[in-house]
Formats: structure tokens, C-alpha cells, sequence
């Protein structure tokens, strides 16, 4: 495999919502480790509206049993991956309209699947963490200001109305996701 096909894409058909998409990368294995790429926007074009561009990016580091979500917002797409150790990733269908409204899927991403996720506006987003320590990595894009926290929409990681099945029992969570 040469260096150039390391950004290859494949699909994975989400089991229940169609308009979610995730991707397992090619990568590219040697004596000295591995290497592979995360986002090339040629590859995602048609996966994202014409005139939205990622420009913002962020790395989260949890620890064991740290669950951070479920959150979300009206205009932001986030391509999402956990980057070091292994997550239990949950996106949840909030489009009212929707025939998947409140329905979710869930994703192992760790470092050796070298999975990502494009999620899109209107879904809630979460993770916890399955291994001692995580590093996540989210890229944002949106049009206008950033939706910091007070703009973002909150849903409570065990809402009876979703039944989600977390891989842990007793998340260690802050305020706002209790």
C-alpha cells in the first residue's frame, strides 16, 4: 500500500439511521508503527452540504469511565474519532421530523480501527471511555459563531425514552450531564 491510499475511506451503513455515516480508514502499517489520515475534504465532499467546510478542531482526554454527552446542536457537523485508547461512541437521532427521531447507534472507535464518524446537526453526541485513558478528536463545521456549551442542547446519558445500552454501569459524569 502506498502512502497516497492511506486516505481512503470505507463506508459503514449505520444499522438504523441512514443519514449517519461512518467510515473506517485505510491505513498504512510499517516497522516503525502506523500512519493514516483522518480527513481529506476530497473524500467528504459528498458527505457534507456544499458550502460547509470544517474550521475547528478539538481534542477531549477522559479517563476510565468518564462518559461525556449526550449533546448537540442545531447547525454543526462533527467528524468525530478517538485517536488514543478505546470509546464507546453513542449518536442519537433528535430531528423531530424524523422517521429515526430518538433512535441511536453506537460504535466502538479505538486506536487500532481507526473508525470515524460524521455526525451530523440535530444529533445528540456522546461517549464514554472504555480504556484508562482516551484522547477524542472532534472536527467542527458550521456556519457563523461556534454553539459553545450554552447553545447546545442536553440530554441525559440515561433518558429512559432512549434505552441506550452503555458498555458501563457507574459513569463518572460533571454536572451538566447528570
Amino acid at each position: 500500500m502506498s502512502f497516497d491510499q492511506s486516505s481512503d475511506l470505507e463506508l459503514i451503513k449505520p444499522n438504523k439511521i441512514a443519514d449517519l455515516h461512518a467510515f473506517k480508514l485505510s491505513v498504512y502499517n510499517d516497522f516503525r508503527g502506523s500512519i493514516y489520515t483522518t480527513y481529506l475534504k476530497e473524500k467528504f465532499k459528498n458527505y457534507l452540504p456544499e458550502d460547509l467546510e470544517f474550521i475547528h478542531d478539538k481534542f477531549s482526554c477522559s479517563k476510565k469511565n468518564v462518559l461525556r454527552g449526550l449533546h448537540g446542536d442545531v447547525k454543526t457537523w462533527k467528524l468525530v474519532t478517538c485517536v488514543y485508547g478505546e470509546i464507546q461512541q453513542v449518536v442519537v437521532d433528535f430531528r423531530p421530523e424524523s422517521e429515526t427521531y430518538l433512535q441511536w447507534e453506537s460504535f466502538i472507535i479505538n486506536d487500532k480501527n481507526q473508525t470515524v464518524i460524521l455526525v451530523p446537526p440535530n444529533f445528540a453526541n456522546g461517549y464514554c471511555a472504555l480504556s484508562d485513558d482516551v484522547v477524542y478528536h472532534y472536527k467542527l463545521a458550521y456556519i457563523g459563531e461556534y454553539f459553545d456549551v450554552e447553545d447546545q442542547f442536553v440530554v441525559k446519558w440515561n433518558d429512559s425514552r432512549l434505552e441506550i445500552d452503555w458498555l458501563i454501569d457507574d459513569p463518572i459524569l460533571n454536572d451538566r450531564d447528570k
